[in-house]
């Protein structure tokens, strides 16, 4: 039998890799773990966690707003960005120092330095070290990718914003996905005349038509300047700013520009060749439906696999990959009916099939509502929200549940659960109303709006 350094060696400290270091290292297995930037990845250092903390801080200028409609005697005040970013980057280096105790108590060892596999149990590290290892974890994420054109260099990425040492007067975001239509409405909040293009024609392509509809709606209403069916055709960094010309005739000046135009699995430079992996179309590590590569030895998870590009579905990948490899009790992954939240403003949030979807698979039934709730109603507010379930016809399963409102991401986490479960409507129907709320709706629909 060979002998190797390890049992497991993970290329990637995100939430992914270090869930399954861990997880590993509980049945004794013998791990180690290797990042070359920050332990926590891309959602705990550069995405999800300081990108919900914007979220958040954007918020207050519309509620103070609105407090003053409740009878509050407030004025606005104003927003400081250099104390955010401060206390933002400590709360970063906080959470980091509780990815390494987590993985420093189970055991693992960790290498603080690039890894790049030189054959199918072998790893070398940028300093000089090589490793062994029984089995290989890849999960090293992906990265934002810049539109390949001239002068690209001169915009910003995801990653930039939460480093700026100054918020921008003005900002072109280039891109209609939910990292794009995020970043417009924080920025937007915090006081930044924000501008849109996006070359399709609607905005948060793969989401309900009416739930992304609705949300371009409040978008413009906010403020952001969005402009669908529009791309950028040359950019230039001039004297006062960075010069954009478009598809759409214009011409203008803005301080930033941000590309939200794209990710890309991070796998340039990780020696697939050496092993001889095939990366697909994306450059992404293909893998089977246990996460395994090819390469008997060598497994992958997360963005870097293209598959699902969410930060719970790696972790569930990582645990599923070590109860296949570690506990001997083969797992595949489950890709179905996952849902998720994106936190525009209002948020939105999904689970199950779209009504494009649906209607193309079976005969659906649509029970949809959109209303002003009470909450900005009284305030004088013309937001609407939009409570919607796809209805399976002849099984009457709810095949998919979409929400735009302020707090979707919370609604949508309890109502998934019916969804998996496969509730029916009659279901939705026989459970009882809490009142007053928005939730209230997804039990009270009664007629279909529609049927397809």
């Amino acid at each position: 039998m060979p002998s190797f350094d390890y049992d497991l060696f993970v290329i990637g400290g995100g939430s992914g890799g270090v869930r399954a270091a861990r997880m590993a290292a509980a049945t004794g297995a013998r791990v180690a773990l290797a990042e070359e930037s920050r332990m926590g990845g891309t959602c705990v250092i550069r995405g999800c966690v300081p990108k919900k903390l914007m979220v958040f801080a954007s918020g207050y200028a519309e509620m103070m707003s609105d407090a003053r409609a409740y009878g509050w005697d407030l004025a606005d005040g104003t927003f400081d960005w250099g104390v955010f970013r401060g206390k933002l980057h400590a709360e970063l280096d906080r959470l980091e120092g509780v990815y390494r105790k987590l993985l420093g108590n189970s055991g693992v060892e960790i290498f603080d330095t690039r890894a790049r596999l030189t054959g199918p149990h072998d790893i070398a590290l940028a300093d000089g070290r090589a490793v062994s290892a029984k089995h290989i974890l890849i999960a090293t994420g992906g990265r934002p990718q810049r539109p390949e054109m001239t002068n690209a260099e001169v915009g910003l990425v995801s990653d930039d914003i939460f480093d700026l040492d100054q918020l921008p007067g003005s900002i072109l975001i280039v891109g209609g996905g939910y990292i794009a239509c995020e970043f417009a409405g924080i920025l937007n909040g915090l006081g930044v005349n924000v501008t849109q293009y996006y070359r399709g024609a609607q905005i948060l392509r793969g989401f309900d038509d009416e739930a992304r509809g609705l949300v371009a709606e409040a978008m413009r209403a906010r403020g952001v300047d969005l402009h669908c069916g529009t791309n950028i055709l040359e950019i230039a960094r001039v004297d006062d700013g960075i010069r954009v010309k478009s598809t759409n005739g214009t011409e203008r000046n803005f301080d930033q520009v941000l590309f939200a135009t794209g990710r890309v699995p991070n796998t340039e430079g990780l020696g697939l060749d050496a092993i001889g992996l095939v990366p697909g179309r994306r450059g992404e590590v293909v893998v089977d439906s246990y996460s395994q590569t090819s390469v008997p030895s060598i497994f992958a998870i997360g963005d870097v696999t293209h598959r699902v590009q969410l930060t719970p579905v790696a972790i569930r990948e990582g645990m599923a990959f070590v109860e296949t490899v570690f506990n001997g009790n083969p797992t595949p992954v489950d890709h179905e009916l996952i849902p998720s939240a994106v936190f525009t403003q209002p948020e939105l949030g999904t689970v199950g099939l779209t009504e494009e979807e649906a209607r193309e698979r079976e005969p659906v039934e649509i029970y949809a509502t959109s209303f002003r709730p009470m909450q900005h109603a009284f305030a004088g507010r013309s937001d609407r929200v939009l409570m919607k379930l796809i209805v399976a016809r002849d099984s009457r399963k709810v095949l998919g549940c979409h929400i735009v409102a302020d707090n979707a991401g919370e609604m949508i986490q309890l109502a998934g659960i019916a969804v998996k479960m496969g509730a029916t409507k009659e279901d939705f129907d026989r459970t009882v109303a809490v009142h007053p709320t928005m939730a209230e709706e997804l039990v009270t629909m009664r007629e279909p709006v529609r049927t397809a």
